[in-house]
């Protein structure tokens, strides 16, 4: 892939930290549905030139879209090194297949997400068996009692693993709606299904979760 990454990892986590900051703070005057209407111009002004093999509107629709794709890939493989080599897969293989996006198809961040989620599936089945898990997500900076570190550790964790054991649709459904906080719209152009398609698989999907989460027996005695 030509130069035109130059976005960082640590000023994706950065940014994510400035934008939350200036979110509080930002007036709820703002025309957003016209602020959204320009950057969907944008971005499709840019895709039309990336499709022309224009590599530095590709590397703006990197920029606007990095932060996403990592933290969806990151989600799935619970390692930084791991994710940030996927999500880096990920546009290679976007850049290399650029002139076969159909613009008038799905986003073209939800067709990046499709590739980068379909490298995890595929990272995560080559794992030997009885390879680490992924480290947690929870983060583990924040001031506190070290016991409630420790539980706010071990749930996340717990959720983690359960999320991980479930079927391949139901997990990309719970990661993109609840981890990623896409809408039913947006998750369906990812996955390739209806909007009453998704709501579906969300509904099962939760079920299976919430069975994987109740404790067993053994536990619930041991607890006692």
């Amino acid at each position: 892939m030509p130069a035109i990454c130059r976005t960082s990892y640590e000023e994706i986590r950065s940014r994510d930290q400035l934008t939350a900051a200036c979110e509080e703070q930002r007036p709820h005057t703002i025309m957003l549905d016209e602020a959204v209407d320009l950057r969907k111009q944008e971005e499709r002004e840019l895709v039309e030139r990336a499709i022309q093999r224009d590599t530095d509107a590709f590397g703006k629709l990197y920029d606007m879209h990095i932060a996403r794709v990592y933290r969806h890939v990151y989600y799935m493989v619970g390692n930084a090194a791991e994710a940030e080599d996927l999500a880096a897969q990920a546009f290679l293989q976007a850049w290399t297949a650029i002139e076969r996006y159909q613009i008038r198809g799905a986003p073209f961040v939800s067709w990046v997400m499709r590739i980068a989620h379909n490298l995890g599936v595929s990272h995560l089945r080559s794992r030997k068996p009885g390879a680490e898990l992924p480290e947690t997500l929870v983060d583990q900076s924040r001031d506190g009692n070290p016991e409630d570190v420790l539980q706010r550790q071990a749930e996340g964790d717990r959720v983690r693993r359960a999320i991980l054991q479930l079927r391949d649709e139901h997990r990309r459904v719970i990661i993109l709606r609840f981890v990623q906080d896409l809408d039913y719209r947006e998750v369906a152009e990812i996955v390739g299904k209806s909007v009453p398609a998704v709501r579906v698989i969300q509904h099962r999907a939760l079920n299976a979760l919430r069975k994987q989460m109740r404790p067993s027996e053994s536990e619930a005695v041991s607890s006692l």
